[in-house]
């Protein structure tokens, strides 16, 4: 077998297709691998902290867009009421990881989920962009005069 087969032999094996969340905007639980975290998620290893908002969400909505534009190689690939999803690509191998942000009009909080498609760890990234992500959204709002 070439190297070329064997590496996609393997990534079959841990690859996970992207899910897409329903239009309640309930975030997907984490797989049981360690490369996934999430607002919603039941193990601590895996739970990260919401934010809160205190404007409009419209204008929470559009805030998120900003933060998440803001992390590098990401597009988004799904946006409605509520809700954005993109991909983010690494650097080197362009793995891609998929992230979830739910603007939480009741509880006025941010909701996240961000998880590694391929394989099982991904060395704390997920949990490093939802964290920069979260400290954008919990700068305070500026007003121009």
């Amino acid at each position: 077998m070439t190297r070329t087969v064997i590496m996609a032999s393997l990534a079959t094996l841990y690859w996970h297709p992207p899910l897409q969340v329903g239009s309640d905007n309930v975030l997907p639980p984490c797989p049981d691998t360690p490369n996934c975290v999430s607002t919603e998620a039941t193990r601590s290893s895996q739970r990260v902290p919401t934010v809160s908002f205190t404007d409009t969400p419209v204008a929470a909505l559009a805030r998120a867009k900003t933060a998440l534009l803001a992390e590098p190689r990401t597009t988004i690939t799904a946006e409605r009421e509520g809700y954005l999803h993109a991909e983010c690509k690494s650097l080197v191998f362009r793995f891609v990881d998929d992230v979830d942000i739910v603007v939480d009009p009741v509880a006025h909080v941010y909701r996240f989920r961000s998880a590694s498609r391929l394989g099982r760890s991904d060395l704390g990234v997920n949990r490093k962009r939802i964290a920069r992500i979260a400290a954008r959204l919990a700068l305070p709002l500026t007003t121009s005069k």
